[in-house]
């Protein structure tokens, strides 16, 4: 799929006719337009140069969107940035100044008899300038609708800026003959043909329908807007440098310069620039931002690593392996990206409808002019009624409505923590038979805690801590942290160390109180203790229920166990009960360990459990 950006579409009207005229080219199997996002997307085996042919030949502009990798997106940022919706306000605070003026004089005045300058009194003529001059000035402001709406005239396909520009035209329009009209009736001296030309003005509905119709346009600018937010978000993720070796040294260059093969070095604390393999170090890699796993990845020689993901605890040499659109967050945002672009079922009919809205718009309103006439009105009556039916057309709800419910109820949706991958799916939520929930941050909090202390060897579960708290203290060891966070919950002060060491992947091992304090995994801590058949029957229970269970040694003695875990929501189990209750299927979907996760699902009752999933 190919993404394009439209330029020049002002209604749904304008959309249906981009995507026929697309549909049209040779080689392409589908097309959809997006207008609340001036976005198109594009399958099939056409070039582009003929896709933007066919857009241009129907009156648009178009342009191919740069690739969606995070390095090239992120440094043309400004793309994405709101730059219609401040322009749009200014326009609208500049007619609204002159529209207010305009009908100070030509409303006040005249229907509840507002002051004017004495050299307006009964200067009728003078009164109908001034309301032509306010009249051009507000159009020359909206110049934007006459200019569209001509151009897509001539073209042959009428939209709602032509309806806009037509009916401001036309009220202008008549409004200037009989002003001209007038002023052959103050040389005449007919008065009471004067007050009635007076009372034909419509320049204040000229310059009326403008500003009615902008405050719509500004309303419809702030929603495209806040579309791009979440592809802005993604984008955040990804550090702009890396430190690459390069001629044996430690450079510093920007994302986009880092290519396949490039040796680049990531400390604790940094993100990683780019898709990669370890060659060489040992670290902890919070993988949040592309899983949702809470629980920090031990990361060792021929690793893969991802980018924007962080680093949290040692140092690592990594090789790039997938750069620029190739990394997996470049991938997710081109998903995030592609699902911007669909359409709701519904909205498509609607936009099929629009393709013809504009023209029967405009042949109702020349019946109706021509009908008041027939029946024996004079023209200016029958021009207002004609004028009527464009007006009242042109916002044109039919083709904006369902574009702009869609985007209100996915930000809804978002307040509440619901995301719609397409607009499709928003639609499909009445039928709704499954649902799929993630489990780290949904189902559980997102952060490991201590969940069990199991004590040996006569040892004080509160001493345990304290000693284990001591160690991790020392340590940048997420699980580590859990510890220190029960301890300091408990209000404990640790104990001082000496002599601190950190075995990779592996455990830690100090001097305190005159003792040694080992901690780690069964693994390590065997090499200096025996542990006994109870603790090793504990620490599979522990395992099997997901947790993950660290063992501390004092000297040659076992002191005990602590296990750590992604804890879950006190609401979660009643929040699946009531969706199973109400004949949801419940399904909990995960990147965590098939094992984790079942200890998970079974304890909050679930009704399926996928795990070991990849963030595509």
């Amino acid at each position: 799929m190919e993404q394009y950006n439209v330029t020049g579409m002002s209604c749904a009207a304008c959309s249906a006719r981009v995507e026929k005229a697309v549909n049209k080219v040779p080689g392409v199997t589908s097309c959809s337009v997006s207008l609340l996002t001036n976005s198109m997307s594009v399958e099939g085996s056409a070039t582009s140069k003929d896709i933007i042919k066919a857009v241009k030949a129907a009156g648009y502009g178009a342009k191919l969107k740069k690739s969606t990798s995070f390095v090239e997106t992120a440094e043309s940022d400004d793309e994405l940035k709101d730059n219609q919706t401040p322009a749009l306000i200014k326009r609208l605070a500049a007619s609204a100044v002159f529209l207010l003026v305009l009908m100070y004089f030509s409303m006040g005045h005249m229907m509840w008899g507002w002051k004017v300058p004495s050299w307006f009194e009964g200067n009728h003529v003078a009164m109908g300038l001034l309301q032509m001059i306010l009249a051009i000035i507000v159009m020359v402001i909206n110049q934007k609708f006459f200019i569209s709406g001509t151009k897509s005239l001539i073209k042959g396909a009428p939209n709602m800026d032509t309806l806009v520009a037509l009916g401001s035209f036309a009220a202008f329009s008549w409004s200037t003959v009989v002003l001209f009209l007038m002023t052959d009736a103050v040389i005449k001296g007919e008065e009471t043909l004067v007050m009635s030309y007076m009372e034909q003005f419509y320049f204040e509905s000229a310059a009326m329908i403008l500003t009615l119709i902008t405050v719509g346009k500004m309303l419809e600018a702030r929603s495209k807007g806040k579309t791009t937010d979440a592809l802005k978000s993604l984008m955040k993720l990804s550090p702009k440098t890396a430190n690459v070796i390069r001629d044996d040294k430690e450079i510093t260059v920007p994302v986009s310069d880092v290519k396949k093969g490039d040796i680049f070095i990531v400390r604790p604390g940094d993100s990683i620039p780019v898709d990669g393999k370890v060659i060489d170090g040992y670290s902890a890699v919070n993988e949040s931002a592309l899983t949702g796993e809470s629980i920090p990845v031990e990361k060792a020689v021929g690793d893969e690593v991802s980018q924007a993901t962080i680093n949290q605890s040692g140092f690592m040499k990594c090789q790039a392996m997938r750069v620029g659109s190739d990394t997996t967050l470049s991938q997710i945002i081109k998903m995030v990206s592609d699902a911007q672009a669909t359409k709701a079922p519904i909205a498509k009919i609607a936009d099929k409808v629009s393709g013809i809205f504009v023209p029967c718009v405009i042949a109702i309103a020349l019946v109706t002019i021509a009908v008041w006439m027939i029946l024996g009105k004079d023209f200016g009556f029958a021009l207002a009624r004609g004028i009527s039916v464009l007006v009242i057309s042109c916002p044109c709800a039919l083709g904006l409505a369902t574009p702009v419910a869609i985007m209100v109820g996915s930000g809804l949706g978002a307040k509440h923590g619901i995301l719609f991958k397409t607009a499709a799916s928003l639609e499909e939520m009445g039928k709704v038979d499954t649902v799929v929930l993630d489990k780290t941050g949904t189902i559980t909090s997102g952060e490991p805690k201590v969940t069990d202390i199991k004590v040996c060897c006569n040892m004080d579960e509160e001493m345990l801590l304290k000693f284990a708290g001591s160690l991790e203290s020392m340590s940048e060891h997420p699980l580590g942290k859990a510890v220190v966070e029960k301890c300091r919950e408990k209000g404990m002060d640790f104990f001082d160390v000496s002599g601190f060491e950190t075995f990779a992947g592996n455990g830690l091992s100090g001097d305190v109180t005159g003792s040694k304090i080992r901690g780690g995994s069964l693994k390590y801590i065997r090499e200096f203790v025996t542990v006994s058949e109870e603790t090793l029957s504990a620490i599979e229970a522990y395992s099997a229920q997901g947790k993950t269970p660290m063992l501390f040694a004092k000297d040659d003695k076992l002191m005990g166990v602590i296990a750590v875990a992604d804890t879950v929501k006190t609401d979660s189990k009643d929040a699946i009960a009531y969706l199973k209750k109400s004949g949801i299927n419940v399904v909990m979907l995960t990147g965590d360990n098939e094992r984790t996760a079942k200890a998970i699902g079974d304890a909050v009752g679930v009704d399926k459990v996928i795990s070991d999933v990849l963030a595509e």
